[in-house]
């Protein structure tokens, strides 16, 4: 069993949402669509469940072209960001709604509403109503709607982005083991690039419509293709540096300058793009080859344990993604240093040519 996108695409009044869109969905997947905001994940979402119809292209379900059956006729679910609940109907009832429209036996109802209602640990709630319940509980109830069905699709539009942090991670690793026990293909969209690393499963980079990359999380993370996934793959982006390979250095915008590495000397001489995560840039250097900048501090910001500072100088500018609390005023000196160990190198169409081989290696 198997959803494919075959050159998938929908515009409206001359504006491309999907764009030749090609993948292919297997029964027991989980899969992430990561984006910006307006990259087209829920468009795609609503071309898989039959809500849009594509402008070009096909939907193909275990091989038979299904692009213009009826949603009513799909056995499908979809999960939003907001919680749909009825408010006049018990959790029980809630969560039974999608049973009782099929004319499910009620012994069936029963059986099944009890068995998701444990599975999303709510059995305990079946007799209250959404307004008694947390938000954690009320999209709880929501999923388990959904999952009730049994529906051979699911699809979550950025189910978590209401919850505080707490509640998510609880949800999302409720929702790797859930899926680990069934044979439907999920389908989740998300704008968190560290979001989609704790799910995990396939990762699929939209960007204004169309596919830049997908496969394995951890590939796709590991090996960017382009300039465009490595940036969309990181959080904060990774930063991007203009450098040159000769055949002994390698330099930044002429100013900061490094012996050529063992895994450097096999780039051909030339011009590059340099990419480094944010998390991999430090204030003491952490490899005797590393490599000292001086920088300015353009902006500190605190986020929780994490202190995100923004560092430039005349020639280029970076993001560092630092843990603990740092306190630095705006112009304030600092030195950085640099890994080149974890460089990825990018040439000048932006393609990846390079990647770090510890990064490759299992470290991120």
């Amino acid at each position: 069993m198997s959803l494919t996108l075959e050159n998938l695409s929908r515009s409206v009044d001359g504006v491309d949402y999907i764009q030749g869109a090609n993948l292919t969905f297997e029964a027991g997947s989980f899969n992430v669509l990561l984006g910006r905001t307006l990259a087209g994940k829920t468009s795609m979402m609503r071309l898989m469940a039959g809500l849009d119809k594509p402008s070009r292209g096909r939907l193909l379900y275990k091989g038979e072209d299904v692009t213009g059956q009826n949603v009513q006729r799909r056995n499908i679910s979809m999960i939003y960001q907001q919680f749909i609940n009825y408010p006049t109907l018990t959790v029980y009832e809630n969560i039974a709604s999608p049973l009782r429209l099929a004319k499910m036996s009620k012994s069936e109802i029963d059986r099944r509403v009890k068995e998701t209602a444990s599975m999303l640990r709510i059995e305990s709630l079946l007799k209250r109503y959404p307004l008694e319940l947390s938000g954690g509980q009320q999209q709880r109830t929501a999923m388990a709607r959904a999952l009730v069905k049994d529906a051979t699709l699911v699809l979550f539009d950025e189910p978590l982005v209401n919850l505080d942090y707490k509640l998510r991670e609880e949800l999302r690793a409720e929702l790797r083991d859930l899926f680990r026990e069934r044979q439907c293909i999920a389908v989740y969209a998300t704008t968190e690039a560290n979001e989609a690393l704790a799910l995990g499963g396939t990762t699929t980079l939209l960007h204004e419509g169309g596919v830049v990359q997908t496969g394995p999380v951890m590939d796709v993370y590991r090996a960017p293709v382009n300039t465009l996934a490595a940036q969309l793959f990181s959080e904060p982006p990774m930063n991007m540096i203009r450098g040159r390979v000769t055949d002994t250095e390698v330099t930044f915008d002429e100013y900061s300058h490094h012996a050529l590495t063992q895994e450097l000397e096999k780039l051909p001489p030339g011009d590059y793009w340099f990419g480094i995560r944010p998390s991999h840039i430090a204030l003491v250097p952490a490899n005797d080859d590393d490599l000292e900048i001086s920088m300015e501090v353009a902006l500190s910001e605190i986020s929780g344990s994490e202190t995100f500072m923004h560092v430039e100088n005349s020639h280029f500018e970076m993001v560092m993604q630092l843990m603990g609390v740092h306190q630095y005023h705006t112009g304030a000196p600092v030195k950085v240093y640099l890994p080149i160990n974890k460089l990825f190198v990018f040439d000048n169409d932006e393609q990846l040519v390079h990647t770090p081989s510890r990064v490759a290696g299992g470290a991120v």
